[in-house]
């Protein structure tokens, strides 16, 4: 009887148990549906038809599309010329760019070959007549200065590979959307397919191939990851394919996308990998200045690193001793991208120094026995401090007689400051005294090292110097 009791409390445990589990199931399951159906797009799909006739009718450039190209790059160009963000972005709603590459993610994704000798002939024609027609205006413009809009376009990093996958991922949405709303126009300009086309035209106007090697490869950064967009786009959502006769050749054409892809992430996660070392060093350079070389009285107005072997800080107030200098440099070995470079100061005379440094020579010292040899010591430091403020005062107006002409010649320079100097070596080399040249420029702007020589050689002629050392800030 127990037994029989027993093997009926077991049954009815198992199957409210399996009840249970047939509840929670059914109950996940549903969860699962609901959250699909927030994702599904099978009710804003378009016709694969109409998305296909859609894409395509955008790849040609010829009559119309050829002029709005040519007029769009124009504007891009003299939006970069004249530094105006809002210029630029007029540019990249009016180009039509985004057709032929799409077209060529829609091809590869269906497996449609002359729709992709198609579309690829076009993105090479409109490439060429963009790059064309940037490098005939930046040679014929008289303004030729480096902007920050230019500068921004010629140093590629993975972060413009993710930009122009995601926004590749949104337009070819946008595409396959009944409701196609404004996400072309927004993706045009997350993706940027103007300005680096007219940034490579003004490497070759001006014969910097640096800047245009910069600029084209973000060009093709673009391209290529919009088009690998367009392509899982494509497949996800279960285009038609064509089918190849021969499958050897569909494996080739595939294995090209492959590297293709592969071979233009490869440069630019390298020079992501130098703008990270860059940013950790800017970052550990500054914690150095902040913990060893802030003293009482002393400002640092500037920090320049030369050749990644020389580090020299310019600092104005009270004069930093040698014992301070050469244990700064000690510390400076401490961080890890700082290892191994030399510590140089620049202190300046600042009228607040000479003005303390006048007070200091003004009082009586004690236990002096030759009170005239006192009053000739006096006299000779006070003249020395009369000829230092003489002197600074003459480069204090030449600043001010200076800046208008800096400023014509570099508009990149934001500020000019001119001071006599005398810098104290850490070893047993004697103080060298020269003029030291301040000079800060524009967020962004790089300046080459024969413009920095020039600008060198003509701040040296105006301020009829025999030594002059020119420090660049941003």
């Amino acid at each position: 009887m127990e037994a029989e009791l027993h093997d009926k409390f077991l049954f009815i445990i198992f199957a409210n148990c399996t009840n249970f589990k047939k509840i929670m199931t059914d109950k996940q399951l549903s969860l699962w549906k609901d959250i699909k159906a927030y994702f599904d797009m099978s009710n804003d799909k378009d016709r694969e038809a109409a998305i296909i006739e859609g894409i395509t009718a955008t790849i040609s450039f010829r009559g119309a599309n050829l002029w709005i190209l040519i007029f769009a790059i124009f504007i891009a160009s003299l939006g970069l010329n004249i530094n105006s963000t809002a210029v630029i972005i007029g540019a990249m709603l009016i180009s039509p760019l985004m057709g032929p590459i799409l077209g060529i993610g829609l091809a590869v994704g269906i497996n449609d070959l002359p729709l992709l000798k198609r579309a690829g002939k076009n993105l090479f024609i409109a490439s060429m007549i963009g790059i064309i027609t940037a490098t005939i205006y930046f040679f014929l413009t008289p303004f030729k200065d480096t902007q920050s809009e230019l500068l921004a376009r010629t140093a590629p990093t993975i972060y413009d590979v993710l930009i122009a996958l995601f926004g590749g991922a949104a337009g070819i949405t946008a595409q396959c959307a009944k409701d196609k709303g404004n996400v072309i126009p927004g993706v045009a300009i997350a993706t940027a397919l103007m300005p680096p086309l007219c940034t490579a035209g003004y490497g070759l106007a001006t014969g910097n191939l640096a800047y245009f090697a910069g600029a084209f490869f973000l060009y093709f950064i673009n391209t290529v990851f919009i088009t690998v967009a367009t392509y899982i786009g494509v497949r996800l959502m279960r285009f038609h394919q064509t089918e190849f006769a021969d499958a050897a050749r569909r494996k080739f054409v595939h294995r090209v996308i492959a590297a293709i892809v592969i071979l233009t992430m490869i440069p630019a996660g390298m020079m992501t990998l130098n703008l990270l070392k860059d940013s950790l060093f800017e970052r550990q350079l500054g914690l150095f200045v902040k913990e060893n070389l802030r003293f009482k009285g002393t400002e640092i107005v500037a920090k320049d690193v030369i050749n990644d072997s020389t580090l020299k800080v310019v600092a104005v107030g009270n004069a930093i001793s040698e014992e301070q200098i050469a244990k700064a440099q000690t510390q400076m070995n401490k961080y890890s991208g700082l290892k191994g470079i030399h510590l140089e100061i620049i202190q300046g005379m600042q009228p607040d120094s000479l003005i303390a440094l006048e007070e200091e020579m003004g009082f009586i010292r004690p236990n002096t026995q030759d009170k005239v040899s006192l009053i000739q010591e006096q006299s000779l430091e006070i003249e020395k401090l009369k000829e230092a403020v003489t002197n600074y005062q003459r480069y204090d107006k030449a600043t001010k007689v200076l800046r208008p002409e800096i400023k014509t010649l570099y508009p990149n320079v934001r500020s000019l400051t001119l001071t006599p100097v005398k810098e104290m070596p850490i070893d047993t080399l004697p103080p060298r005294k020269y003029v030291l040249a301040l000079v800060k420029f524009a967020p962004k702007y790089k300046q080459s090292e024969s413009e920095r020589q020039r600008m060198k050689e003509w701040l040296r002629a105006r301020t009829n110097s025999d030594s002059l050392v020119l420090v660049t800030t941003k």
